[in-house]
């Protein structure tokens, strides 16, 4: 069944949300978009240092994109808005590995595929690695669910609670770091951020638990890499962008749906 391509980028695409969701969520509750997006962008260096160094692609990614967002972590609130911070070490972070990658002297490199992604790509390994990293991720996101919730809801109450905020923040920026990390195979890295807010939004106006809301970002995720892909495999269009198109959409149509229901109510 994995010989066909078309099932490994499916599976792929399915996996990548599955991370997504959960982790999304947070991201929207906590209004982190730019984070997100700066962790994301910051893993073209990771890409370099990889090939630099031959090592895995995820491992470089990883280590960059965990830096980044603890970089992020300690220099906020020094001075700098968190918007405009995060604004200049996002693009500095692309353009710093844009430049390092074309230094890479012997190594033939598709820059198009790590910035959109090229999921029609994707390996047996690189299928491994993507499920093995969603299933670390939600680990992670389920064994501190709670914890995560009452550190998203209220600093001081998770204080009061034994719990420590910084901690919580901590594990997230891991968990944000994986997610880039076994995504940029599938949208690339300028459509992660993408990936993790846009099912995430689109699920907020339909579920009434935090629970629920983790549950449908999920299905919303993987029901746009499927369409994406099937989409893209019929007009023959960019997988990536198109799972983002689909996703969008979905985003729009909820949205709509939303606002009749509290328009009739």
């Amino acid at each position: 069944m994995l010989d066909d391509f078309m099932v490994r980028a499916t599976l792929a695409g399915i996996g990548v949300a599955f991370a997504a969701a959960p982790l999304g969520c947070f991201v929207v509750w906590r209004r982190m978009a730019y984070f997100g997006d700066a962790t994301a962008h910051a893993a073209m260096l990771g890409v370099a240092l990889s090939l630099a160094l031959q090592m895995p692609v995820f491992t470089g990614t990883v280590v960059i994109a965990l830096m980044m967002a603890v970089t992020v972590t300690m220099l906020a609130g020094r001075g700098y808005a968190m918007d405009t911070l995060l604004g200049v070490l996002a693009h500095s972070a692309l353009a710093f590995g844009l430049v390092a990658v074309s230094f890479l002297s012997g190594i033939r490199i598709d820059l198009m595929a790590y910035l959109f992604g090229d999921i029609l790509a994707v390996s047996r390994t690189d299928l491994a690695v993507i499920w093995g990293g969603a299933a670390l991720v939600v680990a992670l996101i389920a064994w501190r669910w709670s914890a995560l919730l009452t550190a998203t809801l209220n600093e001081e109450l998770a204080y009061a609670g034994g719990l420590d905020p910084k901690r919580e923040q901590m594990i997230l920026t891991l968990s944000l770091a994986i997610t880039v990390a076994v995504a940029i195979k599938v949208v690339g890295v300028l459509l992660i951020a993408a990936l993790l807010i846009i099912p995430a939004a689109a699920a907020r106006g339909l579920a009434r638990t935090p629970e629920a809301m983790a549950f449908l970002a999920a299905i919303i995720g993987a029901v746009a890499a499927v369409s994406g892909l099937r989409l893209a495999y019929i007009f023959d269009t960019p997988a990536g962008p198109s799972i983002v198109c689909v996703a969008a959409v979905l985003f729009a149509f909820f949205g709509l749906i939303g606002t009749l229901g509290q328009r009739r109510a």
